[in-house]
């Protein structure tokens, strides 16, 4: 049988965490779909249309979708996965909303932050802050998993397959979307961007934190922060990097006064270059990353700014 795969986007884009999710899907070799449920999104499922590898495209329009509420978008999928082996979701924080109601509906147990596809049945996932990674075999009739992005590479383009309309089921009547506060910001995504700069408790204050401003501009970087950062309030939480923040892996990753705790490297050690800088010559960051400098960062930061 075949894959869906839930698209995540926001009506107008098909964000890049589908793409990896359509990889891992594609990994299984038993065919793709996916599924664009929205309002007015016909740009996001034409954008999907043209992946590589999928099938067919279903399209879901319906105003009480537009939000992506995890209840409506969850009676959708449940709806349509008696037709498919595999169910998969990017582990976003909306992917990580709506697998569990799925999985719940379809009395399947779900597999979480897959990072690797061995069969049709079995798949690895990591455990214990990313310190082991168990393999895990499941014999549900319908198999939900979350997807770690940054374990697959994107999905290709070349594709030129149908979008197929379909009609949505009712507003579950459970949710309604009260707010929505987005951040605006000129930099790149923290979970897609190519140079990640991240700052630590190492940092001092919310004001000392500000020093990492200019060295992402002249990397082109997305800023970063460690959990304790975020804690003693010198970033805003949607900054944090670690297994309670988002999972990155970029080309090049600069931990700036971050020693390294475990929650944190489980967000991060993926990345391709790990460049650290910490006073402390001891400092775990140092057993991961690829390049380290034992300094002040008070005036490392500026010296490598100017270097720049």
């Amino acid at each position: 049988m075949t894959t869906l795969v839930i698209a995540e986007h926001n009506n107008e884009q098909l964000k890049d965490a589908t793409l990896h999710t359509v990889a891992a899907a594609l990994a299984l070799s038993n065919g793709v779909d996916i599924l664009v449920a929205g309002e007015n999104a016909r740009a996001v499922a034409d954008a999907a249309r043209e992946i590589a590898g999928v099938g067919r495209v279903l399209l879901i329009e319906a105003p009480h979708l537009a939000d992506g509420l995890a209840e409506n978008v969850a009676t959708q999928v449940v709806a349509l996965a008696k037709d498919y082996s595999h169910v998969f979701f990017a582990a976003t924080a909306a992917g990580k909303s709506i697998a569990p109601r799925v999985a719940a509906k379809l009395d399947s147990s779900q597999i979480s932050d897959v990072v690797a596809v061995d069969s049709l049945d079995t798949f690895q996932r990591p455990i214990y802050a990313g310190n082991a990674i168990a393999t895990v075999q499941s014999s549900d009739s319908v198999i939900v998993a979350t997807i770690r992005a940054t374990a697959f590479d994107a999905a290709k383009d070349g594709g030129n397959v149908s979008v197929d309309e379909m009609t949505a089921l009712p507003d579950s009547g459970l949710s309604s979307l009260v707010r929505r506060e987005i951040v605006k910001s000129d930099r790149p995504d923290l979970t897609a961007a190519r140079v990640v700069v991240s700052g630590g408790r190492g940092l001092g204050s919310a004001e000392n934190f500000a020093l990492l401003d200019p060295l992402a501009e002249k990397l082109g970087a997305a800023i970063g922060a460690s959990r304790a950062a975020v804690d003693l309030g010198y970033a805003a939480n949607d900054l944090q990097v670690g297994q309670t923040g988002k999972i990155v892996a970029p080309e090049l990753y600069l931990a700036v006064g971050i020693s390294g705790a475990i929650q944190h490297l489980a967000g991060m050690k993926d990345s391709r270059v790990i460049v650290a800088v910490n006073k402390d010559a001891d400092a775990p960051i140092f057993g991961v990353s690829d390049y380290g400098l034992v300094g002040d960062l008070f005036e490392v930061v500026p010296q490598l700014i100017e270097a720049l």
